[in-house]
C-alpha cells in the first residue's frame, strides 16, 4: 500500500524538480540575452606590415578577449575602409569607432595637429608622452578638435615611438645643396621644412613608398623608426640610410575613438578599452625601441650605407624650423599657440633634468 502512493509522488517530484531546471535554463538564457553584444570597427593607418598596424591589431584582439566579446572590435588596415588618413574622419562620422593613425594627417583641419607629430624640435619618446599623459597633452588634442567633432582621445593613448630615420634615399646628402631638387616623400610640418630648403617635396601613403621609389616617382623619403622600416624592406629600393633625430625627434601615433559610442559603453567596458590602448601603446614603442636596435645591422648586412647626416645640413634644416614656426606661431593664435608653448615650456623644463 505505501509503495502504491510513493510512485505518484515521485512522478510529481521528477516533474517538478524538470520544470525547476528548464526555468532556471530559461532564466540563465533570458540574462545572456540582456547582454547585448557591441561591435566596433577599427583601422589603423598603415599596410599590414607596418608594426603600428600590428599593434592596433593586437589592441583590437585584447579588447575582444577581456571583454569576453561584449564588445567585439574589429581590426582593418589602413586605406581598406576609408581612403588613406581619413581614418580620423571616419571616427568622426561613426563610420569608424576606433582608430590608431598620426595627428598629423589632419592637418588639413587643424594647423596645432603639426605639433604632435614627427616634426622638427618635437619633443622625444619618454617626453612627449609623459606630457602628453600627465602635463595636459591629450587635453589640448581634444580642445583643438573641439566639441563639436565627435572623436576623443584619452591620457595613455599616444605612442611616441623612437626617433625616425631622417631619409632613405638613393641619393647621398652630404650637404644642404644635395636637397635642393630632391624628389622626396615627406608629411606634415616637417615636409614644410624640406621644401624650404628646396626639395620637391610629394604627399604619399606609406603603403605606396616601396613602388614609388622603384618607380623613380620619388628619389627619397621619410617613413618611420628603423624597425618598421625594416619590415617593410625599404632596404631593396634605397641604398642610403640617413640617420639624425633633426626632422623627428618622435613619430607620435594616437588611438582616438568615437566619442558617443564610448560613451554608451558600460563603465566596466570603458575600463577596459582605456587601459588596453594605454598598454598597446606603450608597449608599441618599447618593441620599437629594441627591434631598431637590431634593425640597424640588418640594413647594414643587406647591403645599405648607414651614416649620420653631417652637422652642417642638421643645422640648416633646424634653422628652418625655427623660422618655420616663428612665422607660424605669429600667424597661428589661440589653440595652436597653446599647444606649441606647452610643448616647448615642458622640453625646456625637461631639459633641466639631463
Amino acid at each position: 500500500m505505501k509503495a502504491r502512493w510513493m510512485i505518484p509522488v515521485l512522478v510529481v517530484a521528477l516533474l517538478a524538480g524538470s520544470l525547476l531546471g528548464c526555468g532556471g535554463k530559461t532564466t540563465e538564457k533570458a540574462a545572456a540575452a540582456k547582454v547585448e553584444k557591441i561591435v566596433w570597427k577599427s583601422s589603423g593607418h598603415g599596410p599590414a606590415s607596418d608594426p603600428s598596424q600590428i599593434f592596433h591589431d593586437y589592441a583590437c584582439k585584447d579588447i575582444t578577449i577581456a571583454t569576453g566579446g561584449r564588445l567585439e572590435v574589429k581590426a582593418f588596415v589602413g586605406g581598406s575602409v576609408v581612403p588613406a588618413y581619413k581614418e580620423l574622419d571616419a571616427v568622426h562620422d561613426n563610420v569608424l569607432q576606433m582608430a590608431y593613425t598620426c595627428p598629423m594627417y589632419s592637418l588639413d583641419k587643424w594647423p596645432a595637429a603639426g605639433l604632435i607629430s614627427s616634426r622638427p624640435g618635437a619633443l622625444a619618446g619618454e617626453a612627449l608622452r609623459s606630457w602628453f599623459n600627465y602635463a595636459g597633452g591629450a587635453d589640448l588634442m581634444n580642445k583643438m578638435m573641439g566639441e563639436k567633432y565627435n572623436a576623443m582621445t584619452m591620457p595613455g593613448w599616444l605612442s611616441p615611438l623612437p626617433e625616425e630615420v631622417f631619409l632613405h634615399s638613393k641619393v647621398k646628402i652630404t650637404k644642404v645643396s644635395d636637397l635642393k631638387g630632391l624628389r622626396v616623400r615627406a608629411m606634415g610640418d616637417g615636409g614644410e621644412v624640406m621644401k624650404a630648403l628646396g626639395a620637391s617635396v610629394v604627399i604619399l601613403p606609406g603603403g605606396e613608398l616601396y613602388e614609388a621609389m622603384q618607380r623613380g616617382v620619388i628619389d627619397a623619403f621619410e617613413y618611420s623608426t628603423l624597425a618598421s622600416n625594416w619590415k617593410m624592406k625599404f632596404n631593396e629600393v634605397a641604398k642610403y640610410v640617413i640617420l639624425s633625430p633633426v626632422r623627428a625627434p618622435s613619430d607620435p601615433q594616437v588611438f582616438y575613438v568615437n566619442k558617443e559610442a564610448y560613451n554608451k559603453l558600460p563603465e566596466d567596458l570603458k575600463l577596459i578599452v582605456k587601459n588596453t590602448l594605454d598598454k598597446w601603446a606603450t608597449a608599441e614603442h618599447e618593441y620599437l625601441v629594441a627591434e631598431s636596435i637590431k634593425a640597424l645591422d640588418e640594413f647594414k648586412k643587406a647591403g645599405c650605407e648607414v651614416y649620420k647626416l653631417p652637422k652642417e645640413v642638421e643645422d640648416a634644416v633646424a634653422a628652418a624650423a625655427e623660422k618655420f614656426y616663428r612665422e607660424k606661431s605669429a600667424k597661428e593664435k589661440g589653440i595652436f599657440e597653446e599647444i606649441f608653448n606647452s610643448m616647448q615650456s615642458f622640453g625646456k623644463a625637461y631639459a633641466t633634468m639631463k
